[in-house]
Formats: structure tokens, C-alpha cells, sequence
């Protein structure tokens, strides 16, 4: 019986501590994979601007400065899909040493950079390479 009562009085104060430790953890826990979603979705949209560099009547040697400031910075960030892309852009670029490489393996460079930045930050997409599509804004 008086067992019994310790376990009465015991049961729900242990119940309570661990429910509530249990509540803390994944507050702290969402909180920080929001922070860190927030995070990205910033760096990411840096880099995506600065790509712009690249394509079209927008290249520009001082938006490509940036790209690679951004690149060198994301290797802290990004997701190993992401870097692995990026450095085929890179490698692209070194491989056409200064001249302007094939419009459609920089297309496929491109939209695979942005879905693998996509797919880092909502886990999985439906959408291919190709479905990113690049306009280039006419004076």
C-alpha cells in the first residue's frame, strides 16, 4: 500500500519533468532548423542573383567577383550536392578559358545549381534542371 501512494504522488512529478524537458528539446530543435532554413534561403538567394553574372546581356566581371565571394562562402552552408554543382560551373568555366561556353551545358550547369539549392532547402522537388529558365531583361 504504501508503495502504492509513492507511486501516486512519484509517477505524475516525473511525468511532468519529462514532458516538459521532451516540449524544450523540439521548441529548441525547430527553432534552430528554422534559423538555419532562414539562413540558407539568404546565402542562396545571393548566389542566384550573382549567377546572373553569367547569363546573357548581364555578364558582368563585378557580379562574378561576387558569385565567387558568395561560392567561397557557402562551402560553410551549402549542402554537398550544392558545392558538387557549383564546382561543375566552375570547371566549366576553366575548361572554356575566357570564352563563352555552350549555351545549353550552361543552362543544364545553372538549373542543376538552383534545383540542388532547391532540393537542400525543401527536401524534394518534382522539378528538373530545365524548368529553371533564366530571362534575360531587355533595355
Amino acid at each position: 500500500m504504501e508503495m502504492k501512494n509513492i507511486l501516486i504522488i512519484v509517477l505524475p512529478i516525473v511525468t511532468a519533468i519529462l514532458s516538459s524537458y521532451l516540449t524544450y528539446y523540439f521548441a529548441i530543435k525547430s527553432k534552430k532548423n528554422e534559423a538555419i532554413t532562414r539562413f540558407k534561403e539568404e546565402k542562396y538567394s545571393n548566389l542566384i542573383i550573382a549567377l546572373q553574372g553569367f547569363i546573357g546581356s548581364t555578364v558582368s566581371s563585378e557580379t562574378k567577383r561576387r558569385f565567387f565571394e558568395e561560392q567561397y562562402k557557402s562551402w560553410l552552408y551549402s549542402s554537398d550536392e550544392v558545392v558538387e554543382s557549383i564546382n561543375e560551373l566552375v570547371k566549366l568555366l576553366i575548361d572554356e578559358n575566357g570564352d563563352t561556353p555552350n549555351p545549353e551545358r550552361g543552362r543544364k550547369i545553372i538549373g542543376t545549381i538552383i534545383l540542388k539549392m532547391r532540393k537542400d532547402l525543401l527536401g524534394k522537388t518534382k522539378l528538373d534542371y530545365k524548368d529553371f529558365r533564366y530571362t534575360d531583361v531587355i533595355r
